[in-house]
């Protein structure tokens, strides 16, 4: 096991495909988080029928998951490398954190599109809601320390979500986490039966090298009927 300290890393893109990156848009945290929260949601269909007194709730899809995060910002000199060199507290630093996760891009007028990764967690989507509590201060009232507490929504590329939502098929999407060791043909034989199937299941996930998978990456399998069966 390796004892090289890894920091949470968030990279904005232009792009639902993830393709283009943003300037300057790469973001490191100060600590790395002690918790994070990953919230999922079922959707139901609370319709009643005529004539009836009450109803059983249906299912009708899954949301996309919200990932909660807390961040910290710090320029009181408790934290070697990060003193208030310039004067002006953590006001950069947050608005350098604020530039990759909230800023607008393009004239689509859009928040940037995020990937998220920490260890196991890799996490795309966008910034939903964010608070920031600014909580000490210099003599002039220069803020030197705060938290931010944001909730991201999940995204998925619309193949994948197409898919997940394929309720006509026997066969529902998985989505396998890669642990070490994994390849890609020996995870589409445990889901499929067969591992013939994996050049499809590299292109659904965009994988631009699916020989070599990264520990802690979500695969998608769609369902077999969306494969090519040759």
């Amino acid at each position: 096991m390796s004892g090289e300290l890894t920091k949470l890393k968030i990279k904005a893109y232009k792009d639902e495909r993830f393709s283009q990156e943003v300037a300057n848009g790469e973001f490191n945290t100060l600590f790395n988080p002690d918790k994070y929260q990953v919230r999922y949601q079922i959707e139901q269909n609370q319709t009643q029928a005529q004539g009836t007194s009450s109803t059983a709730p249906k299912y009708n899809k899954t949301l996309p998951e919200n990932l909660v995060l807390d961040f910290v910002f710090d320029r009181s000199g408790v934290i070697k490398g990060y003193e208030d060199d310039s004067g002006e507290g953590i006001i950069g630093d947050v608005e350098a954190f604020k530039k990759v996760i909230l800023d607008y891009n393009g004239d689509d007028h859009k928040p940037n599109y995020l990937i998220i990764s920490w260890g196991a967690l890799l996490f795309k989507g966008s910034l939903r809601t964010m608070d920031i509590t600014f909580k000490l201060f210099k003599p002039d009232g220069t803020p030197i320390r705060a938290n931010a507490n944001a909730t991201f929504k999940g995204f998925m590329e619309d193949n994948l979500r197409i898919a997940r939502e394929n309720n006509n098929s026997p066969d529902l999407t998985h989505v396998r986490i890669v642990n070490e060791g994994d390849t890609l043909p020996l995870m589409t034989f445990k889901i499929y039966g067969n591992s013939k199937y994996y050049l499809e299941v590299a292109r659904v996930n965009k994988l631009m090298n699916f020989r070599k998978l990264t520990p802690g990456q979500k695969i998608f399998f769609p369902p077999i009927e969306k494969t090519n069966q040759k």
